[in-house]
């Protein structure tokens, strides 16, 4: 009773009023104005599924701004892969057997955001070859008889001025030429003659008619992407394999596709080349230069691979005597430069087998070149331009596999002026020992290893030399 009473006459003691209401921390109230209070710098965080070639996959949890380039970095360095800028974020949407490389800048949760439910899409990781090739060799890409230059324009068009024309707001090529596209809301194909200019792609009602009475509008890109189609033929019964679409941003499924179809893989590159360099602009080749931004002496239009300092000084040296000497006559030097990888080679015939002991390299010839990432056990013909195709149609690009015709040979898969082409490799067996061949046993090899060194240095009868080759990697 009296821990009552006291009780009772506290809360009958009136209140005093607060001088400083300010200072004071209330829960309704901030104790300082939001103003004053520093902003918040954490990022949200979110988890992302990256798959590669042999569908192995990798959860990453990244921020939410992250860029398609940050992300290939990342899984660089996670993995510890070599950085040749080539590397790719690709997004893929399965049940429509669409893809399209993700430009270096877009936000991957901005891809994500325009994904249905209904659709199984999917981030890869994989080598692009040819995603900023055009820079480094715009002539190819767009043949004479696809493009046009305003009338002021001069016929001859130098290598960089091309490419500052498509990078300049005032003027722009117009490309123009034949495209089958798919009727909406039906299945069947017509062929018009279509225009991209810079307020976006048209068709001709009229032949090949530029008038504008004859020109309609089909379609724009600010709002969707453009995907190149891998079973266009199969699921929307395209004329050719060449077929590519504009999905809209947030679309409900394949009813919205705007589907396209070019004769030949020339034609369909020059066409997504010149309209991701109309959607993008000055920000594909800022992705582009961005990797060599730091490099001293780099021409802004012409970039190559370049050679280290020691590189350039290497000499010749003869170290067989008591003294060592540098070989000044170039024929000497490249005598003895061949007798040391033969010896080189001799040295690298013997390897130990499980047990320890030495087994000849005849005896692995047939397996050896298993371990190899440019080697693909027993996939078909289509598969392997599939691949090819993925990785970019630069020359050089190449890829060796199983021949499915004959088990006993094996196929080089290779990518040549916009085309890829098959090159088979014959087994030969001379006084007991086994060889391979591309050229009917005038070159002669003892495994396949030897034979894509070979032409990695050397044309041959190749169309060109060996430079990239395709690999299932593994994340």
């Amino acid at each position: 009773n009296r821990r009552k009473k006291k009780h009772d006459s506290i809360l009958e003691i009136p209140s005093i009023p607060n001088p400083f209401p300010e200072l004071c921390c209330s829960p309704f109230a901030s104790v300082l104005s939001a103003s004053l209070l520093p902003k918040a710098t954490s990022r949200k965080k979110q988890v992302i599924k990256v798959y590669s070639e042999d569908d192995t996959s990798r959860a990453l949890e990244v921020p939410s701004d992250i860029t398609a380039r940050d992300v290939c970095q990342l899984l660089i360095l996670k993995n510890h892969y070599i950085d040749d800028h080539s590397w790719t974020l690709f997004e893929q949407l399965t049940h429509t057997g669409l893809v399209r490389a993700v430009e270096d800048h877009e936000l991957v949760m901005e891809v994500q955001s325009n994904w249905v439910m209904e659709e199984e899409n999917k981030l890869y990781f994989r080598k692009n070859y040819a995603k900023y090739e055009f820079f480094k060799n715009p002539l190819s890409f767009f043949p004479g008889h696809m493009i046009s230059f305003p009338s002021e324009t001069n016929a001859a068009i130098s290598h960089s001025g091309i490419l500052q024309m498509f990078l300049s707001s005032s003027t722009y090529p117009e490309i123009h030429g034949y495209l089958h596209a798919k009727e909406q809301g039906k299945k069947s194909w017509k062929k018009l003659y279509f225009l991209l200019r810079r307020s976006g792609l048209y068709f001709s009602t009229k032949g090949t008619s530029k008038e504008p009475r004859h020109l309609q509008f089909f379609c724009e890109f600010s709002n969707s992407d453009m995907y190149m189609s891998l079973t266009g033929k199969k699921i929307s019964g395209a004329p050719t394999n060449y077929g590519f679409c504009f999905k809209p941003n947030k679309s409900g499924g394949t009813r919205d596709l705007k589907q396209l179809c070019a004769d030949d893989e020339q034609s369909r590159t020059c066409w997504m080349t010149a309209i991701r360099l109309l959607k993008y602009g000055m920000q594909l080749y800022q992705n582009y230069m961005q990797p060599y931004q730091r490099r001293s002496g780099c021409s802004p239009l012409n970039i190559t691979s370049m050679r280290s300092i020691s590189e350039n000084s290497l000499v010749a040296m003869d170290f067989s005597g008591h003294r060592s000497r540098i070989i000044e006559n170039p024929t000497e030097a490249l005598s003895v430069a061949v007798e040391e990888g033969l010896a080189w080679r001799r040295r690298g015939c013997l390897r130990l087998n499980s047990h320890g002991s030495p087994i000849a390299m005849s005896n692995m010839g047939m397996s050896i070149h298993r371990s190899q990432s440019w080697f693909h056990h027993k996939i078909s013909r289509e598969e392997a331009q599939r691949l090819i195709l993925q990785h970019g149609l630069v020359d050089g690009v190449f890829l060796v596999r199983d021949s499915q015709s004959n088990p006993k040979t094996f196929v080089l898969s290779l990518s040549h002026g916009l085309k890829i082409k098959h090159f088979q490799i014959v087994p030969l067996e001379d006084d007991g020992k086994l060889f391979y061949t591309l050229d009917d046993g005038h070159t002669r090899f003892t495994d396949l290893i030897q034979l894509v060194e070979f032409y990695q240095l050397n044309k041959g009868v190749l169309p060109c030399k060996l430079k990239h080759y395709c690999a299932r990697i593994a994340l």
